[in-house]
């Protein structure tokens, strides 16, 4: 009983933080996800009270073209974007590692640095590069590219994310890459494989779990965009309120005082992270070590 009692106290502080901070927040989003304002009187004027409105705001949510079109879009970034910068993390802990490699603690510090820079204040930072007429990189390339247009900022934003997150990334790898048993490499070694071969036969497939997680964080990380695009929102016209789901639940909840639709367009997004990371997490597990 005593050896229970124990157990409960040390279990208890984390159960009430996560009871607090994670599962009272997701109850009382899906919560307001089900009610709706209903106006009584003349023209509404009457008064309102919040009352159950079963999946109206699902509905809504889905009938509405910018929701939806953020939802894409985000989509479309991710299946770009992920990949990429996934593989330039594995790249640079690659490079890390190799035998050849001078001032490894140096170069890991540097490229995570980006990490330790707020989501604001690397848009903002960015946010002056991509301007027209002040651009540093359209005079490096010798032409104007209109970072921040319709057909660019997309792009422009998925550049600050990796940019931001890629070094991070990197770390996680290069932890799982410091756990090879070094006698693995001597082996193969022995056997003659070069470095380039020992990369992909032996680091690459031992260092696969850290590949799978950075990658659902990534996921994760994509669908809750929202610091870049709001931020260059105010030097862009090619973003609006709608631009990604967040800005979309934003804008909802803080701009049209629609706290039961924002809430259900959190609901769908965060349906949305959870089947594309266990979708993905069981399509790697499908494919075995």
């Amino acid at each position: 009983m005593r050896q229970k009692l124990s157990i409960a106290g040390f279990l208890a502080p984390f159960l009430v933080l996560f009871s607090a901070f994670f599962l009272l927040p997701i109850g009382y989003s899906i919560y307001r996800s089900l009610t709706v304002v209903e106006r009584t009187g003349p023209l509404g004027l009457g008064g309102a009270e919040q009352v159950f409105g079963g999946l109206t705001n699902y509905l809504w949510a889905l009938q509405e073209p910018g929701f939806l079109g953020g939802l894409g879009r985000i989509l479309l970034f991710g299946v770009v974007q992920v990949p990429v910068m996934i593989a330039g993390a594995t790249l640079l802990a690659l490079l890390l590692d190799s035998a050849s490699a001078r001032w490894k603690g140096f170069f890991r510090a540097t490229y995570f640095l980006p990490y330790g820079i707020p989501g604001v204040l690397a848009s903002i930072l960015w946010g002056f590069l991509y301007m027209p007429g002040v651009s540093p990189f359209s005079e490096l390339l010798g032409v104007e590219i209109d970072f921040l247009g319709q057909d660019n900022v997309l792009w422009s934003i998925a550049n600050i994310v990796t940019w931001s997150f890629a070094g991070y990334n990197m770390l996680v790898i290069t932890a799982q890459l410091n756990a090879i048993d070094p006698s693995l490499y001597e082996s193969a070694r022995m056997d003659g494989a070069n470095a380039w071969q020992i990369a992909w036969h032996v680091k690459l497939p031992l260092i696969r779990p850290a590949l799978v997680l950075t990658t659902v964080f990534s996921i994760i990380g994509t669908l809750q965009l929202f610091a870049e695009p709001m931020v260059l929102k105010e030097l862009s016209t090619a973003i609006d309120v709608r631009y990604t789901p967040n800005l979309s639940a934003y804008s909802e909840a803080f701009v049209n005082n629609d706290y039961g639709l924002a809430a259900a367009q959190a609901v769908l997004l965060a349906l949305t992270a959870f089947v594309l990371s266990f979708g993905f997490l069981k399509l790697v597990g499908r494919r075995g070590p």
